[in-house]
């Protein structure tokens, strides 16, 4: 029944408002989302101000940017206004919802050595430990967003080249090298997958749960911050963490900006950019270590 009101909201949206596709397709897909995360036979009319806290709150867990945290919150709040309005609602239970701040935070940064710890709390004698090392190696070792990595097609993979296809944003795909590591990993989880009951429409999906349905971003977030838990990490770790992991020790190694940018799939470069301030402590060390002006300071003092 969501579903079907869904798709009136995004009519309405079209013809009462006029926006364009691009924005009526925002909205429904944000919708949809809520529509994934309720019970199937979920009642529109029971949804309640606490249940879309918990929504958003699961939207933060997995990484979700603030920015797309905030559109989530203008269509929530349009929908459910539009259903106040057409008498589908007695009350607007999204009448409370906050939009998160959009300023550009710095995000949590793992070293190597806390990554490593998180791989060396895996359980190896669960049957689902290989795959989640190889989760962890392939977040890591690419930079790849949680969405694509659950999406990701065996046919996209070349083992033998070292690189695989992305489905990213927008159905934009890039070329991405592979880890020697995270090769090993894969090969070395293949056999166990095969052992699965792989569901009809998942035999092309590289990662899949016990039941032979691809894995959501949902728990591969309990992954991720279970396994930095056991690890003794103190800090907020999500998928998306590995990401910015990824893309700062690029840039810490000293690889282009450019570089980075077409590694995660980012549209602008600005949007890239956030790892520059990220690298200010190393770049202030550099300063100090090689530019005369400063070495002529502090020989000075």
């Amino acid at each position: 029944m969501l579903a079907s009101y869904i798709a009136d909201f995004g009519v309405a949206l079209k013809l009462q408002r006029g926006l364009s596709d691009n924005t009526v397709e925002a909205y429904t897909r944000d919708l949809r989302h809520l529509m994934d995360f309720l019970p199937e036979d979920a009642d529109v009319r029971d949804i309640e101000p606490m249940t879309l806290h918990e929504f958003m709150a699961s939207l933060h867990d997995v990484g979700l940017s603030p920015t797309s945290q905030a559109r989530m919150v203008a269509a929530l709040r349009s929908f459910f206004h539009y259903l106040r309005s057409e008498g589908v609602i007695p009350t607007d239970p999204a009448i409370l919802l906050e939009t998160p701040k959009t300023g550009r935070a710095l995000p949590d940064v793992l070293s190597v050595e806390e990554i490593d710890a998180m791989i060396d709390s895996i359980p190896p004698e669960k049957d689902e430990s290989i795959r989640n090392r190889a989760i962890i190696e392939m977040l890591y070792g690419s930079g790849m967003r949680v969405s694509e990595l659950c999406d990701l097609r065996l046919s996209r993979i070349s083992l033998e080249e070292e690189m695989m296809i992305i489905d990213g944003k927008g159905a934009k795909q890039r070329i991405v090298p592979v880890s020697p590591t995270a090769i090993d990993c894969i090969r070395e989880y293949l056999p166990e997958r095969a052992r699965l009951n792989i569901k009809p429409g998942e035999g092309d999906i590289l990662f899949l749960n016990r039941r032979g349905h691809r894995m959501s971003r949902v728990m591969v977030f309990y992954i991720i911050r279970d396994l930095a838990a056991a690890a003794g990490i103190a800090k907020r770790v999500s998928p998306h963490t590995l990401r910015h992991s990824f893309a700062t020790h690029l840039l810490e190694g000293g690889a282009n900006l450019r570089a980075i940018q077409q590694m995660l799939g980012h549209e602008s470069i600005a949007t890239t950019e956030i790892y520059l301030h990220l690298d200010s402590t190393l770049l202030r060390r550099e300063l100090l270590t090689h530019h005369p002006l400063y070495a002529k300071n502090r020989h000075s003092t």
